[in-house]
């Protein structure tokens, strides 16, 4: 349901003002309590040392903002009847949230132990910062949160995310002013330009300036208001401003901002949906100007620390051996009145709770922050469908992508009434192959359009922004509270997310051990336009790392694959997109391919991960090899092949295995991933002691590391990409790296016992033709006619 003005409250009246001030002061309370306090929560005794906490972690300097929009949000969603999700962009928040999410009970009723009375005040604020507790910032373990609070930068993006294709939904965005000085916030201004007001919900960013960092002021807090306002309308946004330090003349100016906000985007909804209008609207935005560290010390041993950023952290840090500090605190939790607002229980009073809204429409208790709930299969008829005819390996070439984005166009239109899918991607949809979606969805776009334009639409679901980081923000906001989605992108670029899939790793890996939080759709990564087709862009596209960042990361949650043709790419797809709790990353080519495995193979060698092309060498499994040749990536495959190809016309009598792998962590013993292979599985396939030399699409020590403890590591040599990289024709992209075939199968001559000697001759030629291609590119400017009209003989 959109937000409805017949529903707007009036003004607050005292009444309601002092139930406003005293859920704040509460929220306040408990914050401050879970810094310092281990015992004597409700101060019914004098605060002595031994009630403190033996190390004093947290950050108070934006608790009691935090506080105070918790506080009006709650007036507003219970006023309105709203729906409603907060993502809580300042840093360590922790505090805050975790006081109001106790305040409304969610916290209880998520962790019953920690009840909503004295005994459980004492388990609330011990286990903050303390070992075997919780983090001093919104993180997994908080009831409502879909963003993790150290993660700055992301938080506007993650709010519109939650509300693509969630038109009954308010997102309120808080955003802090160190936070906003980031580059992947400034891109996240330009959100609103995709927000579709007929099918989406409502975001309410709420830029808190409370001046300061950890050490130094903001920017935003320091350049003259009407640059602020001028800015923040270039982004598209009407600012509304809450400016003050005195709590009952913020509390009326705060209900006003929020009706105000929430009546113009009630007019916007109703504007859109029911009267038809079109074009981008202007969004409200609150700008809130409050004291940091608000309402606690104003000084402290003859310093300035409320309003400064010596309020950022813990404003009284000696107070177990201080007694002048151990003093302060006592004088700064009583001023809160807390007995006013608990009562002898520990139960909070009736007027505290006044302004709380009931069950999921508690901001901790939103289904959306648990979206696992709500996630729906998605509807895949399984990549037969798709799927290319293979009579013979070899036989047939395709574009990869461009076959997937069938699937894809299938997938979108499927969806387009539940509308609980989307292909998000910096500009490359269409670069990348997947163009077939358009015939499904449109591009998300709500600015000007001209003439020459294609395929923009304002309720499209293809978001395209030159933005890596707005796309991985919007995606993650769109999969944890529910739904489903695939971000396509150059293999290069995608190291611009590292510092945020982290963080989604780090989440998914935490909520796994949740038991409230039921699973969400995986994050899937489309790597294409990789480094070895980037021989026309050159040197600054070519970075296939992404997987080695990915393979460092939690074993449980993480996930690679390298499909080497068009089938295996469907199969893959189609079992990510059914997945749950992972981040897959998919590499696989746009250019034309060979295809190698017909589709009932292919899925069989997907599911397997790792397996043995008989097909492709020169010995059946039932005999011992003289040498495995492997491969992991469309390109060294092609390269291993042909490299086999060469061998059995040059060396006929020798036994080659061809291995090819998809899924790379089968690599890696069985204890150190959920699809690593046993030692003796290894053994089988790669053999105990024979060479094996490995064409890798990416950087070989990748291959190395994880195969280290194998017990024919000594055996394993790897080719790869090695940094070498220019504008340059395809095939010398892999000379140049010495992963080329006639590379291959000198490394075979070496590294095969007695065959030095023996196939010299085959050496000299190997290296004689890599001579030739030299010459060759250089004077006519494409590769030999060998390699470019080469072709699988089987």
């Amino acid at each position: 349901m959109s937000v409805d003005t017949h529903q707007a409250p009036g003004p607050p009246d005292q009444e309601e003002l002092r139930s406003l001030d005293a859920h704040w002061r509460a929220a306040n309370y408990l914050a401050a309590g879970q810094i310092y306090l281990m015992a004597n929560p409700l101060l019914t005794e004098p605060l002595r040392s031994e009630h403190v906490k033996p190390r004093l972690l947290g950050h108070w300097g934006t608790s009691p903002g935090l506080n105070l929009v918790y506080t009006h949000l709650n007036r507003v969603i219970k006023a309105r009847g709203l729906d409603a999700l907060c993502v809580w962009g300042p840093g360590h928040g922790g505090p805050a949230v975790l006081a109001n999410s106790w305040l409304e009970g969610s916290y209880s009723g998520t962790y019953p132990d920690v009840t909503r009375d004295a005994a459980g005040m004492v388990r609330l604020f011990k286990q903050f910062s303390f070992p075997g507790g919780v983090p001093s910032h919104v993180a997994p373990e908080t009831p409502g949160s879909v963003h993790e609070g150290g993660e700055l930068g992301y938080s506007l993006s993650h709010a519109y995310g939650a509300a693509f294709d969630n038109p009954g939904l308010l997102v309120a965005c808080v955003i802090g002013d160190g936070e906003a000085e980031t580059g992947p916030l400034a891109a996240a201004w330009h959100s609103n330009k995709f927000l579709d007001p007929v099918h989406d919900g409502a975001v309410l960013p709420i830029l808190h300036l409370n001046g300061y960092k950890i050490a130094n002021p903001t920017v935003l807090s320091r350049i003259p208001e009407s640059e602020l306002d001028d800015l923040l309308r270039g982004y598209g946004h009407d600012p509304i401003h809450v400016t003050g330090d005195r709590p009952e003349a913020v509390h009326r100016v705060m209900a006003q901002a929020m009706d105000t906000a929430l009546d113009r985007i009630a007019a916007i909804q109703r504007g859109a949906r029911e009267d038809g209008e079109d074009g981008r609207p202007r969004w409200p935005v609150i700008v809130l100007r409050t004291p940091k560290g608000w309402t606690g010390p104003k000084e402290v041993d003859g310093l300035p620390m409320e309003g400064t950023w010596r309020a950022h952290q813990v404003p009284l840090a000696a107070v177990r051996d201080n007694p002048e500090h151990l003093r302060q605190l006592e004088q700064w939790l009583r001023s809160y009145r807390p007995e006013e607002l608990f009562d002898e229980h520990g139960v909070p009073r009736p007027e505290v709770l006044a302004c709380v809204p009931e069950g999921s429409r508690r901001l901790g208790a939103t289904p959306h922050a648990n979206g696992g709930l709500l996630t729906r299969e998605l509807p895949l008829p399984g990549p037969e469908k798709y799927a290319v005819g293979v009579d013979k390996p070899g036989a047939s070439l395709h574009e990869p992508t461009r076959v997937l984005g069938a699937m894809l166009q299938d997938v979108m239109a499927a969806t387009a009434e539940r509308r609980d899918f989307r292909l998000v991607g910096p500009d490359e949809t269409a670069s990348n192959r997947l163009q077939a979606v358009y015939a499904a969805s449109g591009k998300a776009w709500q600015a000007d359009t001209l003439d020459v334009d294609e395929h923009l639409d304002p309720h499209g679901r293809v978001m395209e922004i030159l933005s890596e980081h707005t796309c991985q923000g919007w995606l993650e906001g769109y999969l944890l509270t529910g739904r489903h989605g695939l971000f396509s992108c150059y293999e290069a670029f995608v190291h611009i997310v590292d510092s945020m899939v982290n963080q989604h790793i780090k989440w998914l890996r935490t909520t796994r051990r949740l038991d409230w939080r039921a699973p969400v759709a995986s994050l899937n990564y489309l790597l294409t336009s990789h480094v070895w087709r980037q021989d026309h862009n050159g040197f600054s596209h070519q970075d296939p790392g992404f997987v080695d960042h990915i393979l460092n990361k939690s074993p449980e949650v993480v996930r690679v694959y390298f499909p080497p043709d068009a089938n295996t790419l469907l199969s893959v797809a189609d079992h990510v997109l059914r997945s749950r709790d992972y981040v897959n990353v998919i590499v696989a080519g746009k250019q034309p391919c060979f295809d190698w495995l017909p589709m009932q193979e292919a899925r069989v060698h997907c599911a397997r991960g790792a397996g043995i092309w008989e097909w492709a060498g020169t010995v059946d499994s039932s005999r011992e090899p003289d040498v495995v040749l492997a491969c992991a990536g469309d390109v060294p495959t092609q390269e291993v092949l042909a490299a086999a190809q060469l061998l059995r016309r040059h060396l006929p009598e020798l036994a080659v295995r061809v291995v090819n792998v998809v899924d790379i962590a089968r690599l890696m013993p069985g204890e150190q991933h959920p699809h690593g292979m046993s030692d003796f599985e290894y053994d089988g396939l790669f053999t105990p002691d024979k060479p094996v030399i490995f064409a890798y699409h990416g950087y070989p020590w990748l291959i190395h590391r994880l195969a280290y403890r194998r017990t024919g590591h000594r055996n394993l040599h790897v080719r790869g990409y090695k940094e070498i990289g220019t504008t340059t024709t395809p095939f010398d992209m892999v000379v140049r790296n010495e992963v080329d075939r006639f590379r291959l199968v000198m490394d075979v001559v070496d590294r095969v016992p007695g065959l030095g000697v023996r196939a010299a001759a085959v050496r000299q030629h190997m290296e004689d033709v890599r001579q030739r291609h030299h010459l060759w590119i250089r004077e006519h400017g494409v590769d030999l006619p060998e390699v470019a009209d080469w072709t699988w003989d089987g």
